[in-house]
């Protein structure tokens, strides 16, 4: 049997004296989708750092496809995962796209980083399922924010990872690169057999996206499940502090949540 893609155990981590992450389990298989939800500062993106070295500080056990994250070099870490964050005006980079892209082969590069037999195709083929070839020779300053966030991905897919770790992919997009960014993560996940694992704020997008949902508060776990059942579990009052009613989506059929007026 092949070991998860990722097994967490016992999770904790602390900044100063303050606890960010407590008692974190969670297992997540190859190839699955998964949506971490929860308030501001519940620790869903120090969650994802810690994935990802950039916060090495904590306690507890992390496996990656069964062994330890801190048995992994860095070059071997970012051929397994890859790492997308938030979008924001301080990504306006001076390069193309396409020599950004490129630079999500730096874990292939050889002596001096000279460039790899495979690199041309592996960014070309990241850079269609990203839909951004039409921008390739553009530089990301041009880009709309929407844009410049497919040729952040199309980096992260450069790097030919297993794992595919976001934070809030979607935020500040508008609803025509909201809807892009879903659907080029999904095909991601069905054609490469990719584990998605996306930091969200919004309910609704963790149930559309489907698979399951980790939910985060005060850095505890305190809900893990089918993304499809997070509308009726009962726990949105707990993890959010607030009231919701919810809706049929008469499209895919599932439960949607609106906030109610009157939060506490």
């Amino acid at each position: 049997m092949n070991p998860p893609a990722l097994r967490i155990e016992s999770l904790a981590f602390s900044v100063d004296g303050k606890s960010i992450l407590s008692n974190v389990d969670v297992t997540m298989k190859a190839g699955e989708k998964w949506s971490v939800i929860g308030a501001n500062g519940a620790g869903k993106s120090t969650l994802l750092k810690c994935l990802i070295r950039v916060h090495t500080g904590w306690t507890g056990k992390i496996e990656l496809f069964g062994r330890s994250l801190r048995h992994y070099s860095q070059r071997e870490l970012a051929r397994k995962t890859a790492y997308v964050p938030q979008p924001g005006e301080d990504q306006r980079f001076p390069f193309t796209a396409r020599q950004f892209v490129a630079m999500g082969r730096y874990a292939y590069a050889g002596f001096f980083g000279s460039s790899g037999a495979g690199d041309g195709a592996a960014v070309d083929l990241a850079m269609r399922q990203a839909r951004v070839l039409e921008f390739a020779d553009r530089t990301l300053d041009t880009l709309s924010g929407g844009e410049r966030q497919k040729v952040f991905i199309a980096a992260a897919l450069a790097q030919q990872g297993d794992i595919l770790l976001l934070d809030e992919p979607t935020t500040f997009l508008d609803y025509r690169h909201q809807v892009e960014v879903s659907r080029i993560l999904d095909e991601i996940n069905r054609q490469n057999g990719t584990t998605i694992i996306m930091v969200t704020h919004d309910v609704n997008a963790a149930v559309l996206t489907g698979g399951k949902v980790l939910a985060l508060k005060q850095g505890r776990p305190v809900w893990i499940g089918p993304a499809a059942e997070l509308a009726g579990a009962g726990k949105l009052t707990e993890i959010f502090d607030a009231s919701f009613r919810f809706i049929e989506d008469p499209l895919s059929g599932r439960r949607l949540v609106v906030p109610m007026e009157g939060n506490r």
